[in-house]
């Protein structure tokens, strides 16, 4: 299932920053398509869990992890910001060059990428964003399955995700592109709350 569409429209983040902050939205390639309503508690807790070891792990260190909503803006080539036509707001993400950074969020790809998976968007997180992170050069992109306890890392070799790896949320997981940074599952696992069918 997609996530609805704006309107049939072109949009840039010039048009983006005019529009009313009680909707969020995203822009990939012009297309505006509203954001899931409110998250689940197993979404949030998922996501700050993740962002609170990622902070800690790198208190000190010259990458940053930052955590939704946070815009991070994806140009094509040099464009202006406002002339960008892609924005996106991953749950959890890792930057380290600072020069991207700046108040209004990130400019280019960061170098590591998690998104949480709901039914409202999953198909968008593994298809649209997947192929987007990888265009646009994010060097790991991870999927979390909260229902199925599921994690997929995609990591980028030669401007490409190749096969991704899988594992069950469990023991730990090393980040990749961070040097001697894991994610622990087993706590946040346990406390998650029984799915409602």
């Amino acid at each position: 299932m997609g996530l609805p569409l704006r309107d049939p429209e072109y949009h840039t983040y010039g048009d983006y920053l005019t529009w009313p902050e009680d909707v969020r939205y995203e822009l990939i390639d012009g297309d505006a398509y509203l954001m899931a309503p409110a998250p689940t508690v197993s979404h949030q807790d998922i996501a700050g869990e993740v962002y609170r070891q990622l902070g800690n792990a790198l208190q000190g260190k010259p990458c940053r992890a930052l955590i939704a909503p946070v815009d991070v803006r994806l140009p094509k080539a040099d464009e202006a910001d406002e002339q960008i036509d892609t924005v996106v707001q991953p749950d959890v993400l890792v930057v380290c060059d600072n020069g991207k950074l700046s108040d209004r969020g990130v400019r280019g790809a960061p170098d590591w990428v998690l998104e949480v998976l709901s039914p409202a968007t999953a198909g968008h997180d593994q298809v649209k964003k997947l192929h987007l992170y990888e265009r646009h050069g994010v060097r790991e992109y991870w999927l979390v399955h909260p229902r199925d306890k599921v994690l997929t890392v995609y990591t980028l070799n030669n401007g490409a995700y190749g096969r991704p790896y899988t594992q069950e949320l469990v023991g730990e997981t090393p980040v990749g592109v961070l040097e001697g940074v894991t994610i622990q599952w087993d706590d946040v696992v346990a406390r998650l709350p029984k799915p409602e069918f």
